[in-house]
């Protein structure tokens, strides 16, 4: 699908050319591809005139034309990468302005805050209208000032129109030619106090009140990692409910057993038996890479950790091998650094599995998103008591929802149903685990 967007600059003065910038497709657009120009210089344009074409990652547009006048210089050339978003690309002289007029703006500073942006999208959802203040009452402006193009203002002043009274559809509330002809055939009402006020409480309802809170660098690597992922690795999701009546026994009568020297919780049973599952199934302790497919030769579980402004994930190195009361006593210690900000970077780099469990939250089940370059992680939900049929017979058991999210680069729909198997086996019956 094909989107025309066209982006203009003005400073505040009466007469100057255009200034035609590079328009953003999306909001995380920073640059683009020009493609090509449907324009040279010296070309009269209209308005609604497709003069170039801007490629991104996600689609092609067209920009078009919203004012008439003539081409007066191209600043970037055909199949430019990388051009930067709101930078000029081409210069537009309207009736009555020349070549001299690009002279004089090349002399001049770069606006400050002074852009304004006009995008029409074809064939996509409506969003709700915003009027900016600024465009809305930009005709009046200092005093006696008005900003419009040379050949409106000439119209006005043929047919005896006082133009501060004309309301400006061009960037920034520029009064283009458009505009002095609405206002003849009386389509195009004046600016007034009170329809100054109408348009302000126009804009109230599209943006409530809120508190804008700078991230931190954190949570900025966060957004930019899980965005990535979801972006560009293709998941698929497997869900298993894993009867725990055994596994809270089992944890149970070892820190009966424990004399105060460790105290297991469910989730260090849960890393134990992610550990052991992936030797059991090893072709899911892999990871996707252009070289090809990485299989892991040891179960290092990365386990997220909440912590304030984020979350951590310091990693359980050959966790299969460990004792539960090994990965007990070090999982409280990394979890401890975690929220004192003192991990290492050899704490949390290099897992080959993640594990995040938000049952202590009361969360029944979730999909989480995979931690790159890992291929599967595992998400935990609560322990609650459900109805289950036992022997043809209705009974109640603690009942635990585990979720996979799974790469399909690397591990396909059968292995990774293998390994949630082999899990479930694992934590129904703990004591599996040891042998």
């Amino acid at each position: 699908m094909q989107q025309k967007l066209f982006v203009t600059e003005h400073k505040g003065t009466e007469t100057m050319p255009v200034k035609i910038l590079m328009p953003a497709l999306s909001p995380t657009m920073t640059d683009g591809t020009l493609a090509n120009w449907h324009i040279s210089e010296g070309d009269t344009v209209s308005a609604g005139d497709v003069i170039a074409e801007i490629e991104t990652d996600k689609a092609t547009m067209e920009v078009e034309a919203v004012e008439e006048g003539r081409i007066g210089k191209i600043l970037v050339a055909d199949g430019t990468e990388n051009v930067a978003v709101n930078a000029v690309i081409a210069l537009l002289l309207e009736d009555g302005e020349n070549e001299a007029d690009l002279s004089a703006l090349d002399e001049e500073p770069s606006p400050v805050a002074t852009t304004s942006s006009i995008a029409l999208e074809l064939d996509t959802p409506a969003s709700p209208p915003t009027i900016s203040e600024s465009v809305a009452t930009a005709p009046i402006t200092n005093g006696e000032r008005v900003f419009a193009s040379p050949l409106a203002r000439r119209m006005a002043e043929q047919a005896k129109l006082d133009i501060r009274a004309i309301s400006g559809s061009g960037p920034n509330g520029r009064i283009v030619k458009s505009d002095v002809e609405a206002a003849l055939s009386g389509r195009l009402p004046a600016i007034t106090a009170s329809s100054k006020s109408l348009m302000t409480a126009v804009m109230a309802p599209y943006e409530a009140e809120y508190e804008l809170v700078i991230p931190s660098n954190m949570r900025k690597i966060i957004a930019e990692r899980l965005t990535e992922s979801k972006r560009s690795v293709p998941h698929f999701y497997l869900t298993a409910d894993c009867e725990i009546d055994n596994l809270l026994s089992f944890r149970g009568e070892l820190n009966d057993k424990a004399d105060n020297a460790y105290k297991l919780s469910v989730n260090d049973i849960i890393i134990k038996a992610a550990a052991v599952a992936l030797k059991k199934v090893p072709e899911a302790n892999s990871s996707w890479s252009e070289e090809g497919l990485k299989l892991f030769k040891s179960s290092d579980i990365s386990v997220a950790v909440a912590i304030e402004g984020g979350l951590v994930t310091p990693v359980i190195r050959h966790a299969d091998a460990k004792g539960l009361e090994e990965i007990s006593n070090e999982m409280r210690e990394l979890a401890s650094k975690a929220r004192d900000g003192k991990l290492q970077p050899e704490e949390y780099q290099g897992g080959t599995f993640s594990i995040s469990n938000l049952g202590m939250f009361g969360v029944k089940q979730f999909d989480a998103v995979i931690n790159p370059p890992q291929a599967c992680i595992l998400a935990v939900g609560a322990g609650e008591q459900r109805p289950v049929v036992k022997d043809g017979a209705l009974a109640v058991a603690k009942v635990m929802s585990c979720t996979l999210s799974v790469d399909h680069r690397a591990v396909d729909g059968a292995v990774g149903a293998d390994y949630l198997a082999c899990l479930k086996g694992l934590l129904e019956n703990p004591v599996t685990m040891l042998l």
